[in-house]
C-alpha cells in the first residue's frame, strides 16, 4: 500500500467489511425467501388454458397462494415431484348435488378442488354454508333455488326435488311474490348463482320463469337451468329460457345439454352457438356418460315420460339392486321414491356435447347414500382426461382443462369475484392445484360400484393444503372453503 496514508486504508478497510456483510446479509434473504415458500412442485408440466403455458416449470406457493411459476431453481419447506407429471389448475364442478363430506372426498380424488350445486340449490344460503364450514376437503358453494324456493313456499313435502304441491301448481299472485322476495334474499346472502327447472316444476308459468330471470339479472347471477322435456321438444325447452335470459340480460347456463337433448344436442348445440354470436351470455356444459339419474317420484316421470324420454322400463336401473325395472317395479318404487338411473343417452351423443367448444364439463354428482349413487359423482374428470383424451384423442389435454377449470370460473366471476382466482396457475392465483399422470389417468366407478376413486390423480392441493398425496386421500384433510358471493345487507 505504497502511497496509501492511514485514512484511506481505513475506507477501503470499512468498504471491505460492509460488502462482505451485505453479501452474507443477502445469501440469508435468499435462504429465508427460498424456505418461507410452505410448498414447491418441481419439474411438472404446468398446463394453464388461460395464459396458454405448456411448459416444464416450478411452481412455488405461500399462503394458500401461487407465488412464483418459474423456470428457475426454487425451494420450499415441502417439495413435490412432479417430473413427468402434469400440472394444471384445480378441476372445478358447478354441478354436483352431494355436497357432504362422502362426495367431497371422491371428488378430491378425481382431482376437484371446488364443488357448487347451482341447479337445485337452496332455499337456505346462510344455513347451508354454516353446515359445512371446517368440513369439506373441497370448496363449496350454492345457488339459491327456484325450485327449493318454490317448495319452501307452496309446503311442498318432498326431502330434495318437489313431490306435491310445487311440481304442477301455477303460482299466485301472493306466492309468486314470495317466491321473488326470498330468492332476492338469497342473493343478498351471498348465493353463487339462481338455480332453475321447469322439468321438476312444470306448474312454472311463462311470467314466474321471467320474474326469476329479472331477479337474477338485477344482482348479476347466471340461471344454471335444466330445461323442460328432452328429444323432439327439447327446442322449445330452450327456447323457453333463451327468451327470459335475452329479455332481461340473465346470463344462462344450460345445465346437462346432452341429457336433456339427446339425439338433437348437435342441433341444440348449434342455436346456442347462433345466440352467442349475437352477444346473448350463455353457456353449458355435459357429463360423459350415457345414463343420467333422478328420483323416480319426481316429475321428470309424469304420464308419457317414455315418449318424451325415448326409453322404458328396461332403460331405468335401480342402484340398491342392480336389477332392470319392469311396468310392476317401477309403480312399486315411484310409491316410495328413491334415485334410478337412466339411461337416456348414446356414446355419439356424449361425444358431440364433449368435443363442443361451447361445453364445460360438470358431474351432475348426486349424494352418497350408503356408498350408492352415479358414478359420475367419483370419476367424471378422470374420464374425460382417460377415455376422451389419450384414449380416443376426442379432444386435445389443454381443451379439456380448458372446459373444467378456466371456462367454470369464469362462468361464475362476474358475480363472484374470488372466481377470477381459481382456474389458473399463475402468481396470484389460488393453490387450488391438481397433478396427474396423463398417461395412466382413468374412473374406476362404475354403476355397480360407484364409489371408487379414480387412478392417476397424484397431487390435490386446496388452498395450498394438501388433500390427495402420492395418489393417496388424506383422511382428515378439510381444507375446503366457502365461495360465496359478496354479502348485502
Amino acid at each position: 500500500m505504497i502511497g496509501l496514508n492511514y485514512q484511506q486504508t481505513g475506507i477501503r478497510l470499512v468498504t471491505v467489511v460492509f460488502l462482505a456483510g451485505l453479501s452474507s446479509l443477502l445469501n440469508t434473504n435468499s435462504r429465508l425467501s427460498a424456505a418461507d415458500l410452505d410448498i414447491v412442485i418441481l419439474q411438472g408440466r404446468v398446463m394453464d388454458p388461460e395464459s396458454g403455458l405448456d411448459a416444464i416449470r416450478n411452481v412455488g406457493i405461500r399462503n394458500g397462494k401461487i407465488e412464483t411459476v418459474t423456470s428457475k431453481p426454487i425451494k420450499g419447506r415441502t417439495t413435490i415431484d412432479a417430473k413427468g407429471l402434469v400440472v394444471s389448475p384445480g378441476f372445478i364442478d358447478l354441478h354436483e348435488h352431494g355436497q357432504i363430506p362422502e362426495n367431497y372426498r371422491a371428488q378430491a380424488a378425481d382431482g376437484v378442488t371446488s364443488a357448487f350445486e347451482l341447479e337445485v340449490g337452496s332455499a337456505h344460503i346462510d344455513d347451508w354454508y354454516a353446515e359445512r364450514l371446517g368440513k369439506a376437503a373441497v370448496n363449496y358453494g350454492v345457488s339459491v333455488g327456484h325450485i327449493r324456493v318454490r317448495m319452501k313456499v307452496m309446503n311442498d313435502p318432498g326431502d330434495f326435488l318437489p313431490s306435491g304441491t310445487a311440481i304442477n301448481k301455477t303460482a299466485s299472485a301472493e306466492e309468486l311474490k314470495q317466491i321473488a322476495q326470498q330468492l332476492e334474499q338469497g342473493l343478498k346472502r351471498g348465493a353463487v348463482a339462481v338455480g332453475f327447472s321447469t322439468a321438476y316444476t312444470p306448474g312454472t308459468s311463462a311470467w314466474e320463469t321471467l320474474e326469476v330471470f329479472r331477479i337474477a339479472a338485477q344482482y348479476r347471477a347466471s340461471v344454471h337451468a335444466h330445461l323442460r322435456s328432452a328429444r323432439d321438444q327439447s327446442l322449445e325447452s330452450l327456447n323457453e329460457v333463451l327468451g327470459p335470459a335475452a329479455v332481461t340480460g340473465a346470463p344462462l347456463h344450460v345445465v346437462h345439454l346432452n341429457s336433456t337433448g339427446t339425439e338433437y344436442t348437435p342441433q341444440l348445440l348449434e342455436v346456442i352457438a347462433q345466440v352467442r354470436s349475437r352477444g346473448l351470455d350463455v353457456t353449458t356444459e355435459c357429463y360423459p356418460y350415457t345414463a343420467g339419474m333422478t328420483q323416480i317420484a319426481s316429475a321428470i316421470f309424469k304420464e308419457g315420460w317414455q315418449q318424451e324420454l325415448g326409453i322404458d322400463y328396461e332403460d331405468l336401473l335401480w342402484p340398491e339392486t342392480g336389477e332392470r325395472l319392469t311396468e310392476e317395479s317401477f309403480a312399486r318404487y315411484r310409491k316410495t321414491n328413491g334415485w334410478v338411473i337412466t339411461f337416456t343417452n348414446t356414446e355419439e351423443m356424449v361425444t358431440a356435447a364433449v368435443v363442443s367448444p361451447l361445453t364445460l364439463i360438470a358431474s351432475d354428482g348426486i349424494q352418497y347414500r350408503d356408498g350408492r349413487a352415479h358414478p359420475r359423482s367419483a370419476g367424471t374428470y378422470a374420464r374425460i382426461l382417460g377415455r376422451y383424451v389419450r384414449e380416443r384423442k376426442a379432444l386435445s389435454l389443454m381443451e379439456a382443462l380448458r372446459k373444467m377449470t378456466l371456462l367454470p370460473a369464469q362462468r361464475l366471476e362476474k358475480r363472484t369475484p374470488v372466481m377470477r382466482n381459481k382456474g389458473r396457475i399463475r402468481a396470484g392465483a389460488d393453490a387450488d392445484i391438481t397433478v396427474f399422470d396423463a398417461s395412466r389417468v382413468i374412473d374406476r366407478a362404475t354403476y355397480q360400484q360407484p364409489g371408487l376413486y379414480s387412478e392417476g390423480i397424484q397431487q390435490v392441493l386446496v388452498n395450498g393444503v394438501s388433500v390427495v398425496k402420492d395418489g393417496r386421500l388424506q383422511e382428515g384433510s378439510t381444507p375446503g372453503r366457502p365461495v360465496r358471493a359478496p354479502v348485502k345487507p
